[in-house]
C-alpha cells in the first residue's frame, strides 16, 4: 500500500516544476508594455506641444496682422484730421486738393519699409511679442459733396453748411510673431470726413469792401465801368459785365444771384458762368479771387443815427434819433451859445462844455455839427492838424484841431470872422462798455447837403497824417474836386521793385499813419460835379450811400470825367451813372478788420466757420479677408 502511495504522488511534483518562470516571463511583459505606454504619452505629448507652439505662433502672427491694420486704419485718419485748418469758410474746401495722395505716401514711407512693433513703450513686459509691417497702402478720393449749396469742392456756391468727403483705402499687413510663421491680412473700406459749418456772425465796416452793390438787377440794361477793382466786392444783386473793356477783380467777387449778366449788343444772357462767349466776341472778367455766387445777402444800416450821435457822446451808442433837445445839451457855437431848443436853420456847433462863469472850453465829443447846406474844404494843418473851411451863404467858418500826445487831447480852434474859441481837447473815440477814450477821431455831421466837398486843389494833399475822419451829411453830397491822403497807402500802378513786380493796391508801411477817410450818406448820393480842368479825379476814401430801402449811389451829374481813382472803396444802394471812361477802385488794404474810418456804418455778416476743431471721421469697411490659410 505505501508503494502505491507513492507512486501516485511523484508525477505531480514534476507539473509544478515546469511553471516556475510564467511569473518572471509576466512581469517582463508587463514591464514592456508600461514602458511603451509611457513612451506614447511622452510623444504624443511632445507631438501636442508643438502643434500648440505653432499654433500659438499663427495666432500671434495673425493678431499682429490684424492690429497692425487698425493702427495704419487710426493713422489715416489722423493724418485727414490734421490736413483740415482751425477754421474755414463756406466759400473755401477744408481739406486740401492733393491730400489723399499726400496720405497715401506718408503710410507707405511710414509703415512699409520695416516691421512695426504692436506693442508700444505703455505695454506689459509679458506681453506676447509680434511685428507687422503694411506691404500695401492706397487712398483716393472718392466723392466730395458741397452739403447745402451748389457747385463744387474747388468752386463752392450758394448757402454751404458745410463739406462731406468720402476717401476709399485699401491695406494689407504682414503680420509675424516668435517663429517664422506669417499671416496676411487684408483690409478696405471708406474714410468718411463730414466738415459741418455753423453760423457765425460778426460786425464788420462797410470800409472793408472795395465795392458793394445792394440793388443790382440782372440784365438790366447797364454795365460795370470796365477797369481794375481791388478788394473784396459784393451784391446783394447780380453783376452785368459787357464788351467796352476789360474788368481786373483781385480779390473775391460776390452776389446773391446765382448767375451773372453778360450783356452784348442787342443780347443779354443770363448765366451761372464766369465769361460767356457770342459769335466770335467774348466777356471774360478777370476774377483772380474767384467768382463766388448764390452767397446770403449782406443787411444794411438803418439809417445814419449813429453817425449824429456820435458828434454828441463819441460813441454813437443808440440808434434813436438825435432830438433838437439832445443838441441844445451838447453842442454850442463860436459863442458858446447852446443849439436853440426851437432849432436853427444854419450855423456850425462844436459838443464842448463850459464852466459856471462861461469860461473853460473843453471838448466833450465825437465831432462837428453842421446845420443847414454847407461847402466843405479839408486843408492839412502843421504836421498832423487838420483844417475845415465850413462856407454858408456868406459866412466862413473855420476850425482847426490839432491832436496832443494822448487820446482827445490837443486844442480845438473855432474861428469866423473876427471872432475866434480854443477849446481844450479834440473830438475822440470811446468805447461804450468802459468810457475810455480810445483814439482822436472825428465826425463831421451836416444836417443837409454838402453842395460842394474837396481839397486844396488838384493833386494837392487833403487829409493830414493821423487824422480818421468820417464826414456825413443827411442829403448829398456833391464832391467837387480831389480829395488826396497826404501820404498814399497802397501803390496807384504797377512798379517793379529789386526785380520783382509789385502789383497796384500794394499796402506802403511807411505811409501807415493811422490817416482814414469815410464819407458817407444814407438819404441821398454821392455826386460828381468835377471842376479839374483835366477831367480826371481822385478820392482816397471809402465811400458810401446805403441805407435800408435806399437808393443811393455814386452818380456824375458834371462833366465826363477820363479817369476816375478810388482810393479806398465804393458801397451803395444802387449803380448809377458816373460818366467816366476809365474807374479803377484801388481798395486800401488796411480797412476791413479792426481799423477804418470812425463811426463808419458797419454790419453783420453771417458767415462759416467750423463747428469743431476736431470734424467727424467715420470708417466704414467693405471687406476684411485673412489671405494665409491655416
Amino acid at each position: 500500500m505505501k508503494h502505491e502511495i507513492a507512486r501516485t504522488l511523484r508525477p505531480g511534483r514534476r507539473h509544478g516544476k515546469n511553471q516556475r518562470g510564467i511569473a518572471l516571463l509576466t512581469t517582463l511583459l508587463l514591464l514592456l508594455l508600461l514602458m511603451a505606454l509611457s513612451l506614447a504619452m511622452v510623444m504624443s505629448a511632445s507631438s501636442d506641444m508643438m502643434i500648440n507652439g505653432y499654433y500659438r505662433n499663427f495666432r500671434g502672427s495673425f493678431y499682429a496682422a490684424d492690429s497692425g491694420l487698425a493702427i495704419a486704419r487710426q493713422d489715416m485718419m489722423n493724418q485727414v484730421a490734421a490736413a483740415i485748418p482751425a477754421t474755414f469758410n463756406a466759400t473755401t474746401q477744408p481739406i486740401p486738393t492733393g491730400t489723399d495722395g499726400t496720405v497715401q505716401t506718408y503710410m507707405n514711407n511710414t509703415y512699409g519699409s520695416s516691421y512695426q512693433p504692436t506693442t508700444g513703450s505703455g505695454a506689459s513686459a509679458n506681453s506676447w511679442p509680434g511685428k507687422y509691417k503694411i506691404t500695401s497702402a492706397t487712398f483716393t478720393l472718392a466723392q466730395c459733396t458741397v452739403l447745402g449749396g451748389t457747385g463744387t469742392c474747388q468752386a463752392p456756391a450758394g448757402a454751404v453748411t458745410g463739406y462731406q468727403y468720402i476717401y476709399n483705402y485699401a491695406l494689407t499687413a504682414v503680420g509675424q510673431s516668435q517663429g517664422n510663421q506669417s499671416v496676411t491680412v487684408s483690409d478696405r473700406g471708406s474714410v468718411i470726413v463730414n466738415a459741418n459749418l455753423v453760423s457765425a456772425s460778426t460786425t464788420t465796416s462797410f470800409a472793408g469792401w472795395g465795392m458793394f452793390i445792394d440793388q443790382y438787377t440782372i440784365c438790366d440794361g447797364s454795365t460795370l465801368v470796365p477797369g481794375t477793382i481791388t478788394g473784396p466786392v459784393f451784391t446783394n444783386g447780380a453783376w452785368n459785365f459787357g464788351t467796352s473793356g476789360s474788368y481786373i477783380f483781385t480779390d473775391p467777387v460776390g452776389s446773391v444771384n446765382a448767375s451773372a449778366g453778360f450783356q452784348f449788343s442787342g443780347q443779354c444772357d443770363q448765366k451761372n458762368a464766369t465769361s460767356d462767349k457770342v459769335g466770335g466776341t467774348t466777356i471774360a472778367p478777370t476774377f483772380q479771387g474767384g467768382f463766388n455766387r448764390g452767397q446770403n445777402p449782406i443787411p444794411l444800416p438803418p439809417n445814419d443815427f449813429n453817425q449824429k450821435r456820435a458828434v454828441l457822446d463819441r460813441m454813437g451808442s443808440s440808434n434813436s434819433p438825435v432830438t433838437k433837445q439832445d443838441l441844445n445839451n451838447n453842442v454850442r457855437n463860436i459863442s458858446k451859445t447852446p443849439y436853440p431848443n426851437s432849432g436853427a436853420s444854419s450855423g456850425v456847433y462844436l459838443p464842448y462844455s463850459v464852466d459856471s462863469h462861461g469860461n473853460n472850453p473843453t471838448f466833450t465829443g465825437g465831432g462837428i455839427y453842421v446845420e443847414g447846406d454847407a461847402q466843405v474844404k479839408l486843408t492839412p494843418s502843421g504836421t498832423n492838424g487838420q483844417t475845415y473851411t465850413i462856407t454858408q451863404g456868406g459866412v466862413v467858418t473855420t476850425i482847426t484841431i490839432t491832436p496832443g500826445s494822448t487820446p482827445g487831447s490837443g486844442t480845438t480852434v473855432i474861428a469866423s470872422g473876427s471872432n475866434s474859441l480854443t477849446i481844450n481837447g479834440v473830438p475822440a473815440m470811446q468805447d461804450p462798455a468802459t468810457n475810455a477814450v480810445t483814439g482822436d477821431g472825428a465826425l463831421l455831421y451836416v444836417n443837409g447837403n454838402i453842395t460842394g466837398l474837396s481839397g486844396p486843389g488838384q493833386g494837392q494833399a487833403a487829409i493830414n497824417d493821423y487824422t480818421a475822419l468820417t464826414i456825413t451829411a443827411a442829403n448829398n453830397i456833391t464832391i467837387t474836386g480831389d480829395i488826396l491822403y497826404k501820404s498814399a497807402p497802397v501803390t496807384l500802378t504797377q512798379t517793379t521793385q529789386n526785380g520783382q513786380s509789385v502789383p497796384a493796391d500794394t499796402l506802403i508801411p511807411a505811409n501807415n499813419h493811422q490817416q482814414a477817410l469815410g464819407i458817407f450818406t444814407a438819404n441821398g448820393d454821392i455826386q460828381l460835379n468835377n471842376g479839374q480842368s483835366n477831367n480826371n479825379l481822385e478820392i482816397d476814401a471809402a465811400m458810401a450811400t446805403i441805407s435800408q430801402g435806399g437808393s443811393g449811389g455814386l452818380t456824375n451829374i458834371g462833366n465826363q470825367i477820363n479817369t476816375l481813382n478810388i482810393v479806398g472803396g465804393r458801397i451803395q444802394n444802387s449803380i448809377k451813372n458816373i460818366n467816366t471812361t476809365t474807374r479803377n477802385v484801388f481798395f486800401d488794404r488796411r480797412f476791413g478788420g479792426s481799423f477804418g474810418p470812425p463811426f463808419f456804418p458797419s454790419t453783420t455778416v453771417t458767415n462759416g466757420s467750423i463747428s469743431s476743431t476736431t470734424p467727424v471721421i467715420t470708417t466704414q469697411r467693405v471687406q476684411w479677408v485673412n489671405e494665409t490659410a491655416f
